[in-house]
């Protein structure tokens, strides 16, 4: 076999088995998989979004920070207000978003997938945007998935024009076999191959974005977006039962979190069950207070962060809680890149086919307040591709949507599939809970008699009927160390898939 790739759609993965099949690595099958997702995850993703991708490659793993950066350099005034939106998940459950012009953040994926490939690809980026523009160009059946993120999404999409018109044509929302179209990016994917990434930074389309998103009452100016680069880090790394756990580092705030929750449940004892799972939810969520949002930004916080000593003192104190692609090629080689949109905007620029994000408005990410992070500095993110190691080898890669639960739904599957060895898709599929806000979120199928114990201590719970894109969209790739047997998994709560390269 030549490798996996796990993503939120069938057509996603299998844009990056076809590039795995034809000799590229694993780098080169996560951009061609990303550029494909544009055209049939759109409303999650796109040259409007920003991500993170972790590559491990000859034995090193390096973080490609290439997330959305605070705009403001160009000392611009914003003329307009966030636009609140509710979004309902189900018939009880609504999270309110913040989009509009004044939400938009500068954007990051045209720079960092560059970044990817020049640095780690083997393939031009004009062989890997084929599939990307032909199911943008000639389109793709609206699926299950999609059409469920669609229609929770519409009060957002169907506010501005550009957007309402792409997802409802003719006033009629797109839904299930529909077929969804987008000409403008294809255009834009075929000059982004033939240009470069300067293209959305100081060139034609830079340009519209900026005057679109300022001529709105946005804070995108020339400046912010001329500035921009894409950054590598060195991962987090974390021991649990056995193995390292490599994620997102800071200023990121999902990777460093899961790594805390991590910490803990090791000390916790051998068992990962509910109580100690929302035990170490709690402790996290404990600690991220505006301090700790400040701290992100501060060189080597994770040191003093992860401190084993205090983390014994915790763990004691216990004892008395967008879309993504993951990839594995034959020769051990892994990429794991999330990338979002948030909510989306709503901002369509015209000509452009760049939709862009809301992560100024994502109350998540924003603790001290909206428009409050410095110019020019990354947004922080709950974003956690995240690889595991046993004896210096990978045997897990993976990452989620989601938003807040991004973190328990990474956690959650670590702890399934290194401690308690659920094979990789069952990991995936097996019931998750979220602890946030007091609130224990429980899908059906997690341990009632544990669930009951926690409602007995005063905890409330809210138990869901089936399983739900509200606890994330979890994509994952395998690696048997003892014969090299490569599996995946995709996540049926998002319309995953798993394309194999043999």
């Amino acid at each position: 076999m030549k490798g996996v790739v796990a993503a939120g759609h069938p057509l996603t993965a299998e844009a990056g088995a076809a590039v795995l099949r034809e000799g590229g690595n694993a780098v080169d099958a996560a951009v061609c998989a990303v550029l494909a997702s544009f055209a049939v995850e759109s409303p999650l993703t796109g040259f409007g979004a920003g991500g993170h991708m972790m590559v491990h490659l000859g034995g090193e793993t390096t973080l490609i920070d290439f997330f959305v950066a605070a705009p403001g350099l160009d000392g611009i005034e914003r003329t307009t207000e966030l636009v609140p939106v509710p979004v309902r998940f189900d018939a009880e459950t609504t999270q309110t978003f913040y989009v509009g012009p004044a939400s938009c953040g500068v954007p990051g994926t045209a720079a960092g997938l560059a970044h990817a490939l020049a640095r780690f690809g083997t393939q031009p980026l004009r062989d890997l945007i084929g599939p990307g523009v032909r199911l943008a160009r000639e389109g793709a059946p609206v699926n299950r998935g999609q059409a469920y993120i669609l229609d929770i999404l519409g009060p957002i999409h169907e506010r501005m024009a550009g957007t309402r018109e792409l997802y409802a044509p003719r006033g009629r929302r797109l839904g299930e076999g529909d077929v969804f179209r987008f000409p403008e990016l294809a255009d834009a994917l075929e000059r982004y191959a033939a240009e470069g990434p300067d293209l959305f930074y100081k060139g034609e389309i830079a340009a519209a974005i900026s005057d679109f998103v300022v001529g709105h009452g946005g804070l995108i100016g020339p400046g912010d977006l001329a500035s921009y680069e894409a950054i590598e880090r060195k991962p987090i790394g974390t021991p649990f039962r056995g193995t390292e756990v490599l994620t997102n580092p800071p200023p990121s705030s999902g990777g460093i979190l899961i790594s805390y929750c991590l910490g803990l449940l090791e000390r916790l004892g051998p068992r990962s069950g509910p109580e100690q799972l929302v035990a170490a939810m709690a402790a996290a969520n404990s600690r991220r207070d505006l301090a700790f949002a400040e701290s992100l930004y501060e060189e080597g916080m994770e040191v003093a962060f992860l401190d084993s000593a205090g983390l014994d003192l915790a763990a004691a104190d216990l004892l008395g809680s967008t879309t993504h692609i993951s990839v594995l090629d034959a020769d051990g080689n892994c990429a794991s890149v999330t990338c979002s949109n948030g909510s989306g905007s709503g901002v369509l620029v015209p000509g452009t086919g760049v939709i862009l994000n809301n992560m100024l408005g994502e109350e998540d990410l924003n603790p001290a307040g909206f428009h409050l992070i410095g110019p020019g500095r990354r947004v922080p993110s709950m974003m956690a591709p995240t690889v595991v190691l046993r004896d210096g080898e990978i045997v897990l890669a993976l990452g989620s949507a989601g938003s807040n639960r991004i973190r328990s739904a990474i956690l959650q599957t670590v702890v399934r599939a290194v401690e308690q060895g659920y094979p990789v898709a069952a990991a995936i599929e097996a019931p998750r809970l979220h602890f946030e806000q007091g609130i224990v979120q429980a899908e059906a199928g997690v341990d009632a008699e544990a669930l009951n114990r926690l409602e007995s201590r005063g905890l409330e719970i809210a138990r869901w009927p089936s399983l739900n894109l509200f606890f994330g969209g979890l994509q994952a790739v395998a690696r048997d160390p003892a014969g090299g047997e490569l599996s995946g998994g995709g996540d049926p709560r998002r319309g995953g898939a798993v394309a194999y390269a043999d």
